[in-house]
């Protein structure tokens, strides 16, 4: 005999079954040029260049998180001629959207290693115009070893800040059938002792001529298309 509950229970089926296949993604969508990262990113950068030695190569273990959820990953030094102080930038690009830039997030890797996380602000890199890319200024380190972080995230069109935008603009992806790419760029520096000022400003002057010197058809795969098109008119 069949009972109300049993109408229930398979009603909940059916109505999970249907949310299943709507979130089924259908269709990829990749912004970022099918070629390596070392060949995308400028090795000079208004007044930085890239330092001696070209690029730094970590070893890459098979089986590894890294291994299993990033396409391509770039880790450059960067040295102002002028100056001479140093910035640290990494990219790592995923063909698919996941949880990979969830997982690096400065806000969880710095901690894992044991590096506190000091400060953490929604931040702004403008680059010109009026147009600027939503990223996140934090600091992390222990004792007088301080490291200034800014860092952005790109999910298909969407550059989410937080975990939980990151969650939702998934969700969103999920819900029109769609696959993306998506990548993390961060660059950072070190100072010694809290009493210094931290170099976010510094660093966004970095990032913003980053986007920048990257060739325009390049550069959604950077920060999107809408932004993309946006610097090139603005330029």
């Amino acid at each position: 005999m069949i009972t109300r509950r049993d109408f229930l229970i398979g009603g909940a089926c059916v109505a999970a079954l249907g949310v299943a296949e709507a979130l089924r993604p259908r269709t990829q969508i990749t912004l970022m040029p099918q070629q390596p990262l070392t060949n995308l990113v400028p090795k000079t950068i208004g007044p930085w260049t890239l330092g001696e030695g070209g690029d730094i190569v970590v070893p890459e273990i098979p089986g590894s998180l890294t291994d299993k959820l990033y396409a391509d990953t770039l880790t450059r030094l960067y040295i102002n001629t002028k100056t001479g102080e140093q910035i640290m930038l990494l990219v790592a690009y995923g063909q698919a959207q996941s949880d990979i830039l969830q997982l690096h997030r400065p806000e969880s890797c710095y901690p894992a290693i044991g590096l506190a996380i000091g400060s953490r602000r929604n931040d702004d890199i403008a680059l010109g115009g009026g147009a600027s890319i939503p990223a996140v200024a934090l600091t992390a380190g222990e004792g007088i070893r301080m490291e200034d972080i800014v860092y952005w995230t790109r999910l298909g069109e969407f550059l989410p800040r937080t975990a939980g935008e990151q969650r939702r603009n998934r969700l969103e992806t999920a819900m029109d059938g769609i696959i993306s790419d998506g990548v993390l760029v961060r660059a950072s520096t070190l100072r010694m002792g809290p009493e210094a000022s931290p170099a976010y400003d510094r660093l966004n002057a970095f990032l913003a001529a980053l986007v920048r010197a990257v060739p325009a058809n390049s550069r959604p795969g950077f920060i999107g298309t809408e932004r993309a098109k946006a610097l090139v008119t603005r330029i």
